[in-house]
């Protein structure tokens, strides 16, 4: 009687965790044994004589080819690793080991998948590399690049975009935005009526996909886009509530994203949160320390920064520039008849028509009170000066309805020059500061420009906007 000794082996391999994989010369499958199905999700028969490299994620497809030709070579890989996707579009980090038979003609490869060794190994990389990139990165566009490129280690991340909340606003933007099919979101008030705003409302993350969409309430389906294969979305939630959203997308033919993806980046969300949260923090103390929080103008020390990077520049090009010093004259009147709230208002106004009169190269800063500076940079010749200070003049001389007060005031204008009234920016500015006074005490708009172009107290210079 004759004993099928196969039979046995066959049912052990088929047992087996890890799956055994034959490909020929050609790249494609001759033999998978039944643990593929475990891993790969395809039926054995389904596999057989399909071309190897059409299951690898694409992103891994040059490497393992070159790995293949090395075998091929003789060249054993006993822990070569790359990553498949699934029949589901779920993608698989498999561990080989290969060889090749030069009798048989084939590769022989044993696959294991280390899927969720590879996972938990990179979620640790994962949050060390984002809390670097929180103290490393220079303003938050970077630190958004960073984070694109450590989720992109974690799993397939080509459609990335991170939506940020104003709670205070109920507005949506979106700072960082890779997509290869649709342009960056218009900045949405109110927030409502997009995934994004759904998943910020709830706190909760979102995962859509064609088979999981009609399980979804209508007004979520009518605002899928019709391109989308998957939408992953999950909260950036933070100690004072959910301040936006991480978002990922594939397209008809790309990867899906199932519960592990979501838990996935669910888990880095609560970390690029604190980063985000701590980015925020630092821009705005540094936006308190250089610009005036009633006005929003530069500040008296973001001045001063900018007034030496303009001297150095005009030094080294043999060039000018000038200051224009304005004082609000009877400003205090406002405040004692109106309040300071009004005064405050009428402040907020007169920086905006400053801004208006010059260049956008140009700065207007409020350095205290009611008092302001123009620098004003690149000028061809001194008279420039005047027509600049005409127009500042007589945009003010226009009045101003403050709650429900029309208000005109007039500015008291003192110009200093360089190189003429002193080479350092104390100097320019202790000189545009008493022509002010000049200019105050004589009644007058500014003084004269003397046809020498030699000023005796006032100053004078700076370009006529166009």
């Amino acid at each position: 009687m004759e004993t099928n000794t196969c039979a046995p082996l066959g049912n052990f391999i088929d047992l087996m965790l890890d799956a055994i994989c034959v490909v020929d010369a050609e790249g494609r499958f001759v033999f998978v044994s039944a643990a593929c199905e475990r891993i790969f999700g395809y039926a054995p028969e389904e596999m057989i004589g399909k071309p190897m490299i059409e299951l690898v994620l694409p992103e891994d497809r040059p490497r393992t080819l070159q790995a293949a030709n090395q075998i091929m070579a003789g060249q054993p890989k006993p822990h070569f690793e790359n990553r498949y996707l699934r029949k589901d579009g779920q993608v698989v980090h498999i561990m080989w080991s290969a060889r090749w038979s030069e009798r048989e003609q084939v590769r022989v490869a044993v696959a294991r998948d280390v899927t969720e060794l590879k996972q938990a190994a990179s979620m640790q990389a994962a949050l060390y590399a984002i809390s670097e990139a929180a103290h490393a990165a220079e303003d938050m566009l970077a630190l958004f690049r960073r984070i694109h490129r450590i989720i992109g280690e974690l799993l397939p991340a080509d459609n990335f975009s991170v939506a940020l909340y104003d709670a205070a606003r109920d507005q949506l933007s979106f700072p960082y935005h890779a997509d290869v099919q649709e342009p960056t979101p218009l900045l949405r008030k109110p927030a409502a009526g997009t995934l994004c705003a759904e998943v910020i409302r709830s706190g909760q993350p979102l995962l859509l996909t064609p088979e999981t969409l009609v399980d979804f309430p209508a007004h979520l389906r009518q605002i899928v886009g019709r391109k989308s294969l998957c939408w992953l979305g999950v909260p950036l939630n933070s100690s004072k509530g959910t301040i936006g959203a991480l978002v990922l997308k594939s397209y008809c033919g790309g990867v899906r994203y199932g519960e592990k993806d979501k838990e996935l980046l669910q888990f880095v969300s609560n970390q690029i949160a604190t980063a985000i949260e701590r980015h925020q923090l630092h821009a705005r103390l540094q936006y308190m320390a250089q610009y005036d929080e009633l006005t929003g103008l530069p500040n008296r020390g973001l001045l001063f920064d900018r007034l030496h990077t303009a001297l150095a520049r005009a030094r080294r090009e043999q060039g000018r520039l000038a200051l224009l010093y304005l004082d609000l004259d009877k400003f205090k009147q406002v405040n004692d008849t109106h309040g300071h709230a009004v005064g405050d208002q009428l402040l907020h106004a007169v920086a905006r028509r400053l801004q208006q009169c010059v260049r956008e190269a140009d700065t207007v800063a409020r350095i205290g009170g009611d008092e302001f500076v123009v620098l004003l940079e690149s000028l061809q010749q001194p008279e420039h000066a005047l027509p600049t200070a005409d127009k500042l003049r007589g945009a003010l001389d226009q009045p101003l309805t403050i709650d429900g007060h029309s208000l005109r005031i007039l500015p008291s204008i003192g110009i200093a020059l360089y190189p003429e009234h002193g080479d350092t920016a104390q100097a320019l500015l202790r000189h545009a500061d008493d022509a002010m006074y000049q200019v105050k005490k004589g009644g007058e708009p500014y003084l004269p420009l003397p046809q020498d172009h030699s000023l005796p107290g006032d100053g004078g210079c700076a370009p006529q906007p166009a």
